[in-house]
């Protein structure tokens, strides 16, 4: 099968898409989000399209304090089943995000993506540790009638 480039893609799907939510303001504020996977910022364009890439990373919660880091395989494009690959971070923040650097930027995957990985994960974290906290609820001891 001819692949097809990541620059015709974005031209089929940028205006109309499934994923695509318009906020509409007056033409100077109108806004296109997009809630499609492996968009980090959600914004339409083609910089952070989950779709129109051939490499995209998504970071997402998973269980515990521990997050999901979401790389596409290239080769496996036309393999929707086979064409993510997960890693799980469970450590500290600071090597969660030497990792996330490491595997973005550093092995050459998308290093303009670097930024957005890593404040999409410093979101992600704290989104974490304030539902892990949460609000403590006193446990209140059963009241008996008092005897007379």
């Amino acid at each position: 099968m001819a692949s097809v480039s990541d620059d015709l893609i974005w031209l089929l799907v940028k205006d109309s898409n499934r994923f695509l939510v318009k906020r509409n303001g007056n033409n100077n504020n109108s806004v296109q989000f997009s809630s499609e996977p492996n968009n980090l910022y959600n914004l339409n364009t083609f910089k952070y399209s989950g779709l129109a890439n051939k490499k995209t990373v998504a970071i997402a919660p998973n269980e515990g304090l521990s997050v999901t880091l979401t790389t596409t395989k290239t080769k496996k494009r036309n393999q929707p089943a086979k064409a993510l690959h997960n890693s799980l971070l469970k450590k500290d923040f600071r090597k969660m995000a030497k990792t996330v650097v490491n595997q973005v930027a550093t092995n050459d995957y998308r290093a303009d993506l670097k930024s957005a990985a890593l404040a999409r994960l410093a979101a992600v974290h704290k989104s974490l540790r304030v539902a892990k906290a949460g609000v403590s609820k006193k446990k209140s001891k059963a009241r008996t009638p008092a005897r007379k």
